[in-house]
């Protein structure tokens, strides 16, 4: 179900209440369940990006016959921890995907720099990233996104064409900014959890059940452990005879 249908269908149900209110007695409870089943339903749908409730993201690769998956990393760059990422992936010959935020390219332009450098793709993850940024109207989430697209032009030299919504959550209004851009919203299907999880075999457990071709995986170049799971994660690839490629490589795949 998508947020037009779920709502549609909300107001159609509300209006046959309604109207069979003037012949028969409704209890007032029946509108409260109907509220609150559609406000639980967009909630659900909010939070989840892969279910494609108010737009369309790029979540996996389905039906996937290639033993590739694709290893993404949100909220960087860090001045830290993110230029030893790019030297775990090097060291293991492993293509990812970093979606940045903006304001933290103008602090670490170098940075930035680097990803490319070494061949990794680079996705729009807002402007600021804000606690608060999910209740955006259209024209606010616009200004985010092309802030950080013009950041990224200048500098690398490349607008992405990849956008990741923060905290993976969507929006009618973000939805409606998303289709004026144009860009292509990628989502997960392997959440790590790797910024509430501190027990890094648990994470890689996590990981490793269950893993198939086709698989984003979503980890963040914030966190510490993160280097700890990526070292471990592209070892158990490289034994299962799996690729890590950009989320491109993974999307374009026939």
């Amino acid at each position: 179900m998508k947020f037009k249908a779920v709502t549609i269908l909300t107001l159609v149900i509300l209006a046959l209440l309604t109207l069979f209110s003037f012949y028969y007695e409704i209890e007032r409870y029946w509108y409260i369940i109907l509220i609150l089943a559609w406000l639980i339903l967009i909630s659900v749908g909010s939070f989840l990006i892969g279910l494609n409730f108010h737009l369309k993201a790029f979540s996996f690769k389905p039906k996937s016959t290639l033993k590739k998956v694709a290893i993404t990393f949100d909220d960087g760059p860090h001045p830290k921890h993110t230029l030893k990422v790019l030297e775990v992936l090097k060291k293991h010959g492993a293509k990812a995907t970093f979606f940045c935020i903006g304001e933290k390219i103008e602090k670490y332009p170098h940075i930035l720099k680097s990803i490319s450098i070494e061949g990794h793709s680079i996705g729009n993850h807002s402007y600021s990233h804000s606690n608060f940024i999910d209740f955006n109207l259209t024209t606010k989430w616009i200004s985010e996104i092309e802030k950080t697209d013009e950041l990224i032009q200048a500098t690398i030299g490349k607008t992405p064409k990849l956008f990741r919504p923060p905290y993976g959550v969507t929006t009618p209004h973000l939805a409606k900014a998303l289709k004026l851009t144009g860009h292509l919203v990628v989502g997960w299907n392997r959440r790590t959890l790797d910024t509430i999880i501190k027990n890094r075999n648990t994470i890689l457990n996590r990981l490793k059940i269950k893993l198939k071709p086709g698989d984003i995986i979503l980890l963040h170049d914030t966190q510490e452990q993160s280097l700890h799971i990526l070292e471990h994660l592209l070892l158990y690839l490289k034994q299962q005879n799996f690729e890590a490629v950009t989320i491109e490589e993974l999307y374009n795949e026939h």
